[in-house]
């Protein structure tokens, strides 16, 4: 039996399960969302969900602590700039998974992993996408 196992090791070693977490939370928090295996996005989660509780907080101890993970600066800036201020009267619940069909290849169950709410930048980003395509929509006729 496999008592007191505290996580997923994701059939990785270590070295490889750290720098996976990393590359994931840093493409979330640069996209705000990210499509990944239900195991990895649970797994991700519980890191992106201390980080972020982190970022409400705008300290010098806690900028390091985060660039531990994240070594993109301008990710880590908008985690501190954008991010954190954002949730900074929530309590907790910053992201949510959410299941989507399972992958073709290998029937792998995949998920969504989404911020609860959307920064100012990624509304804007969709309202740029929408406009697009309404323009190709209208040359396409």
């Amino acid at each position: 039996m496999k008592h007191r196992i505290g996580f997923n090791a994701l059939s990785r070693t270590s070295a490889e399960r750290k720098a996976l977490l990393r590359n994931l939370a840093t493409s979330f928090f640069r996209h705000e969302r990210i499509e990944t295996t239900l195991a990895k996005a649970k797994e991700v989660q519980r890191m992106v969900e201390k980080m972020i509780t982190r970022a409400k907080t705008d300290s010098v101890h806690n900028r390091r602590i985060i660039a531990r993970d994240i070594y993109d600066e301008a990710v880590t800036a908008k985690l501190f700039k954008e991010i954190g201020p954002l949730y900074a009267d929530v309590a907790g619940g910053y992201t949510r998974i959410i299941k989507t069909q399972n992958r073709l290849g290998d029937a792998a169950e995949m998920a969504i992993l989404d911020l609860t709410k959307k920064t100012a930048s990624y509304e804007e980003k969709l309202k740029a996408q929408e406009k697009l395509a309404k323009k190709k929509a209208r040359e396409g006729e």
